[in-house]
């Protein structure tokens, strides 16, 4: 589960990047200013997802199932959040409806926010053995 976390954490940091690059250049021609800043939201969230897996796959042993799964919702919450806000906001572009996927990002954000808790969780019984 380390590899595996080490290595979302470089893909989501390359592609933030590529996709930052892609918003900042080629969406600002098509996208109106609100999609394009609900774009922007997902590679930032992403990026920090990114930053998030390689602290994370450096910090932790991974050898319990709780620290697995902190892991698991951080890489599956990125894909329902930061994805869900990437093809909302080129829906229009696209010419489909994809309202359907309003639902997800928030579902994808409350993983990530669950990781981030369970993440506290182990920290404060590691250091203070709560």
């Amino acid at each position: 589960m380390k590899t595996i976390t080490l290595i979302f954490g470089a893909v989501y940091g390359m592609l933030s990047v590529i996709l930052g690059a892609f918003g900042a250049h080629a969406l600002k021609k098509i996208l109106s200013v609100e999609r394009l800043e609900s774009f922007e939201t997902g590679v930032r969230y992403q990026m920090y997802a990114a930053f998030f897996l390689l602290i994370i796959g450096y910090i932790l042993k991974f050898d319990t199932s709780s620290q697995r799964w902190i892991s698991i919702f951080m890489i599956a919450g990125t894909i329902l959040f930061s994805f869900s806000i990437y093809f909302l906001s080129l829906q229009d572009y696209l010419g489909v409806n994809l309202k359907f996927l309003g639902p997800i990002t928030p579902l994808g954000g409350l993983l990530m926010i669950v990781s981030w808790g369970m993440l506290i969780s182990i920290l404060l019984k590691t250091e203070f053995k709560v």
